[in-house]
């Protein structure tokens, strides 16, 4: 091939613990005794397209894990209604990250947290709450509340108004990913 092969090995984490309960001792073990051996290395997919420039290009059909192969437990008359709101605040942060390519400071942050919050109401939990009927209120709720928040913060980003004390609550209680650089959503350009 000219180049180190690559397999992926995908894993739907939720189901850690969740449904497999001894499922995250097996993966402690794999990552560990990655480490004590010369056959492969773990590495993550930036890092191999950094290393290897040049890929195949792929087309992979369409599918999910879900009931029949297809998506009707993400997208159906339960939770249809979340996608318009779920695909304007992703083209809002696309804008967002392509009008400050570098941020740093409170902006920095609030863009940032921005990106959480978007990646929070994108969870494919929330339609598949909805869908099977359970804790559905609860799916709305989250669904609505990282929505907002996103808007506040799309809001307060373009008027260069940040509310800093609110940008520190909402970072407080929405900590994850906090490596996330909302750069990330920058649109590419193909040369």
């Amino acid at each position: 091939m000219g180049r180190p092969p690559i397999v992926v090995s995908p894993y739907d984490a939720e189901l850690f613990g969740h449904w497999w309960y001894e499922g995250p001792w097996w993966l402690d073990y794999v990552l560990r005794k990655s480490l004590d051996q010369q056959s492969y290395r773990l590495t993550h997919l930036a890092e191999y397209l950094r290393e290897n420039f040049t890929q195949q290009a792929s087309a992979p059909a369409q599918s999910s894990w879900g009931d029949r192969g297809f998506h009707e437990f993400w997208l159906n008359s339960t939770n249809e209604w979340i996608y318009p709101h779920l695909h304007k605040a992703a083209e809002r942060m696309v804008g967002l990250a392509a009008d400050h390519p570098e941020a740093d400071g409170l902006l920095r942050r609030a863009l940032n947290q921005a990106a959480r919050e978007l990646l929070l109401a994108q969870s494919s939990d929330w339609a598949f709450i909805m869908r099977t009927g359970t804790m559905v209120e609860y799916a709305i709720r989250r669904t609505q509340s990282h929505l907002r928040r996103f808007l506040r913060l799309h809001d307060e980003i373009r008027a260069s108004a940040i509310d800093e004390t609110w940008l520190a609550r909402v970072e407080y209680l929405d900590n994850i990913f906090p490596e996330l650089d909302y750069r990330s959503y920058t649109p590419r350009r193909t040369p």
